[in-house]
């Protein structure tokens, strides 16, 4: 993909989305299932997404699956409350409102953050895992109302049920479908009880959820040793959920911290355009980043993160960090410094680097290997048996100091911290440790690409089974494992990966587009990760057409 001629640059003023006009869309627009069966709801790794301007995040879809929710939640014997969270996206406030609506109506008690404020994802996972851990048998669960780096035009809306993350695909399923189903028969099985009294109704509960979060973090990074060594730490929002959690952190524990930008708007006017010419706020991107990537040299460590915080990007004065960089870099340090049970695992996704793989063997641990979402780290980090989680797309979190679960989503404030732990302990930023990984190692080459596939394509992809991949060799090496199923957990991995000493790749179609990814990596240089991707799409466009 050609890199758009603006990328990293400011958005033109004409280009900004036009929020009165995508809120009433959101409201005017109605779905039509029967007629245009994409306006239906579709759950995908996080929640359900879409723009109210092509009719596939309206009031109607948000009513539907508050409604589905309640549904599951009664069949379930869910009877706790319901944390309700979200972040600054323009459509976040509208669906937010619908969702009380509906929550009111069926009488579910709901917590949200006092002055109507935002709720990162991570502090709605916390609230629900410290909750269900002193009431026991009153759980509670958690909705977050957010597109995470989605463009300002997108609306996104997530379920975590009490294990406190994102909820697996047998509970996304039966909510999509009963919410597909409620809008069939035009809503008429949907509580409603009218916003305005809903404040009034004894239902909402406004707490302050952000100090109990606050409090606990120095129960997971080493806050104190941050503070001592005088890191100084620089924060980019990305106008996100976070913002006002920040200043409460750096009063708290005494730490040199700097909001670099702390504006909120829902047109996300004050980001550089990504590589595709879009507003994105993708805290893993150089071109989303470039703001803070400027300022790299006036910190020691530099925070990014998406706007409902399940994302970290870090910027050192080498500029930012490869997300798989800092993945085995964390994991490395977290288990050369946390005095954690022998008998662990540690969890990557199967399009994460090899780099962790080999990190995780130096220190005589076992990777646990599972399909792209978070999903599938959920119930090893509530066992604690999984001591870390994370994803290629910058996406992790890990136990307690202590060895306990400290939540079950993707924590963008614990492993922007963990950075600057990282420096303040080894004296070392996170990028120069990454360097000694490489030497000790090797230096992978990582890539990814989209290539054109239509649906039947696409089907046969998610369907292939390694019989059908009768190749030996790859890029000159011999092949030594295919994959369609991950190796920690079994679970079918809706593509194909194939992998030699050398290098490997996996290919999974979107679930969006017309397209298939490939996924890329290589220990022997440019020309073999070339030949590996000459070689990879070769393969798969033989087994697909």
């Amino acid at each position: 993909m050609s890199i758009h001629p603006g990328a990293g640059q400011p958005a033109k003023h004409d280009t900004l989305v036009n929020i009165p006009k995508l809120v009433s869309a959101y409201y005017l627009n109605e779905p039509d299932l029967e007629q245009n069966p994409e306006h239906c709801v579709a759950f995908g790794t996080s929640g359900h997404r879409g723009c109210s301007l092509n009719v596939k995040f309206n009031e109607s879809h948000i009513l539907a699956i508050t409604q589905a929710i309640c549904d599951y939640r009664k069949a379930n014997n869910i009877f706790g409350p319901l944390f309700l969270g979200k972040d600054t996206h323009a459509l976040s406030e509208a669906a937010f409102n619908s969702a009380i609506e509906v929550l009111v109506a069926n009488e579910v008690q709901v917590i949200t953050q006092e002055n109507d404020d935002y709720t990162p994802t991570p502090v709605i996972s916390h609230a629900v895992v410290c909750y269900n851990k002193a009431h026991p048998h009153e759980l509670s669960d958690g909705i977050v109302v957010t597109p995470s780096h989605n463009p300002p035009e997108d609306g996104g809306f997530k379920y975590n049920p009490p294990n406190g993350g994102p909820a697996d695909t047998d509970i996304t399923k039966w909510i999509e479908d009963r919410a597909n189903q409620l809008l069939l028969e035009d809503l008429v099985e949907v509580e409603l009880f009218p916003f305005a009294k809903a404040k009034q109704s004894g239902f909402i509960k406004y707490e302050d959820l952000i100090t109990p979060y606050v409090d606990d973090l120095i129960n997971i990074v080493d806050l104190d040793a941050i503070a001592k060594a005088g890191v100084k730490i620089g924060i980019d929002p990305l106008g996100g959920s976070g913002i006002n959690f920040w200043p409460v952190i750096k009063e708290k524990y005494g730490l040199d911290l700097t909001v670099v930008n702390p504006e909120v708007d829902p047109r996300f006017a004050f980001m550089p355009l990504d590589k595709d010419g879009k507003i994105r706020m993708d805290c893993s991107s150089p071109y989303a980043m470039a703001n803070l990537i400027a300022l790299k040299d006036d910190f020691d460590i530099g925070i990014g993160n998406d706007p409902d915080y399940d994302r970290h990007g870090i910027v050192t004065k080498g500029g930012l960090m490869n997300p798989n960089h800092f993945l085995a870099v964390a994991i490395d340090y977290l288990l050369t410094h946390r005095d954690w049970a022998k008998d662990i695992k540690v969890g990557k996704t199967l399009v994460s680097s090899a780099m962790i793989d080999k990190v995780v063997k130096s220190h005589d641990k076992e990777v646990f290997e599972v399909p792209v979402g978070f999903k599938w780290f959920v119930k090893g980090l509530s066992e604690q048996w999984l001591v870390f989680g994370g994803e290629e797309s910058a996406g992790a979190s890990f136990l307690r100091r202590d060895g306990s679960v400290w939540n079950t989503d993707k924590d963008g404030f614990i492993l922007g911290l963990l950075a600057a732990e990282i420096l303040a302990v080894t004296g070392k930023t996170p990028s120069e440790r990454y360097k000694e990984l490489e030497a000790e190692f090797g230096a992978p080459l990582y890539k990814r690409i989209d290539a054109p596939a239509n649906a039947a394509q696409k089907a046969k992809l998610k369907a292939l089974s390694a019989a059908d991949v009768t190749a030996d060799r790859l890029a000159g090496d011999k092949i030594i494992e295919k994959l369609t199923e991950a190796p920690g957990n079994k679970a079918g991995i809706g593509g194909l990966k194939v992998v030699t000493e050398s290098g490997w790749f996996a290919a999974r179609p979107s679930g969006t587009e017309d397209i298939y990814k490939i996924y890329l990596e290589s220990f022997k240089g440019e020309a073999h990760l070339a030949l590996l991707e000459q070689e990879a799409k070769a393969l798969v466009d033989s087994v697909i057409s």
